[in-house]
């Protein structure tokens, strides 16, 4: 059985074909500037990379290119569409709708589309991602995988901003979280590294361009750091995280901007570029922070010292933590990173084997024998797990 994944993000449409026989990718491809003149897809194919330009002026031009591409003889991917058993679709937001993965149907499509005013960004590409499937693949079951179900399990009193109560009767503001996908993957992961135990207590730590922590207990989200939308929690790469919000209108009034100026600000201009005034790819600053450069030092310190406090929250919350994981871009490949978050959990008896740590991308335990937690990387999967409930869904 072959399964399409598909996230169509505001410009973008990212895709790979998966045999779920063995869970090889077996071509995954990302096509950028969707609506402009320079549309290019970048094509790697079992390893194999190149580059196609070819413009596409929507998403339907994009899919039925991707479509075209994957039955192309020379790649031996599909001889046929009739070989792809099912496609799966990224959607950010599900709201309260959604706890569960689900096969879409013109109902499904109209609940993602109430959820628009919640992720203005991404749900209108999700949608126009899967009309355009529809069309290209009329026969071929379509499943929707929310990237906020995961945390549909969090209890009311982990979710409810304590803003008069009328605001969620009427607009649902609440925290709903994100990267569902990889916290679910790296849940079930660690759970069959620990020989299929049910109860563990496992804090997940995503960390990337966008960053979030999980409270896993028993399987199931029970608190995680973004919340209405992905702009609270941790310092991201651009996006502040948790501040004062007494800050937006003092900035506000000061500079006299928009509600507009101000989330462009917090949203693109913060986090580790805004203070660190180098870049927002962890990689330069990490240069920064090796050279002495005082703001990339108190960048990288600033953002491990808040990834721990939110590891000590969530303890608190979990009543206990069994396994602590990192997986996403910095996550996994951040060897400092990973040291300066676990320097602040030593005094609790959580250990780091520096050694086992020096490495990048693959998974392993890198705690230390005595240590009173289990500290992992897991390279996360969201492609595969999103597969993988489309794969339940259609049996």
């Amino acid at each position: 059985m072959k399964i399409l994944v598909l996230n169509c993000g505001s410009s973008s449409l990212k895709f790979q074909l998966i045999d779920m026989d063995t869970h090889e990718r077996i071509a995954k491809g990302n096509f950028e500037r969707i609506g402009g003149m320079k549309t290019t897809l970048k094509l790697n194919v079992r390893g194999n990379k190149e580059e196609i330009l070819h413009i596409a002026r929507d998403y339907d031009e994009a899919i039925a290119f991707v479509l075209e591409v994957l039955l192309k003889p020379e790649y031996d991917l599909i001889k046929s569409l009739d070989e792809i058993s099912a496609v799966g679709h990224r959607i950010v937001h599900g709201g309260e709708m959604f706890s569960h993965s689900v096969l879409i149907d013109d109902t499904v499509i109209s609940e993602i589309e109430k959820c628009i005013d919640l992720a203005p960004l991404h749900n209108p590409a999700g949608v126009a991602g899967i009309r355009a499937a529809k069309a290209a693949l009329p026969n071929t079951p379509m499943v929707a995988v929310f990237d906020t179900a995961f945390h549909q399990t969090m209890p009311a009193k982990a979710y409810v901003y304590q803003i008069p109560y009328r605001y969620y009767a009427s607009y649902k503001i609440r925290k709903y979280g994100f990267h569902g996908t990889s916290h679910k993957y790296v849940s079930e992961r660690i759970k069959e590294i620990m020989n299929g135990r049910e109860d563990l207590k496992v804090i997940n730590c995503h960390l990337g361009q966008g960053a979030s922590i999980c409270a896993i207990k028993n399987g199931e989200s029970i608190d995680t750091s973004m919340g209405l939308t992905p702009l609270a929690g941790i310092p991201m790469a651009t996006r502040c995280g948790d501040i004062d919000p007494a800050i937006i209108p003092y900035i506000m009034k000061k500079d006299n901007l928009g509600p507009e100026d101000i989330e462009d600000i917090l949203n693109k201009q913060s986090g580790a570029w805004g203070v660190s005034g180098v870049s927002s790819d962890y990689r330069d600053i990490e240069d920064g922070y090796n050279m002495n450069d005082q703001r990339s030092v108190l960048t990288l310190d600033s953002q491990a010292y808040r990834i721990a406090q939110y590891i000590g929250q969530y303890i608190i919350s979990l009543g206990g933590v069994d396994v602590i994981t990192f997986a996403g871009g910095v996550g996994e490949n951040g060897i400092e990173t990973r040291q300066r978050v676990c320097q602040y959990l030593e005094p609790f008896g959580i250990k780091l084997d520096k050694e086992l740590n020096n490495v990048k991308g693959k998974e392993r335990k890198i705690s230390t024998e005595d240590s009173k937690v289990a500290i992992y990387i897991i390279p996360t999967n969201e492609e595969l797990m999103i597969a993988k409930e489309t794969e339940k869904i259609i049996k």
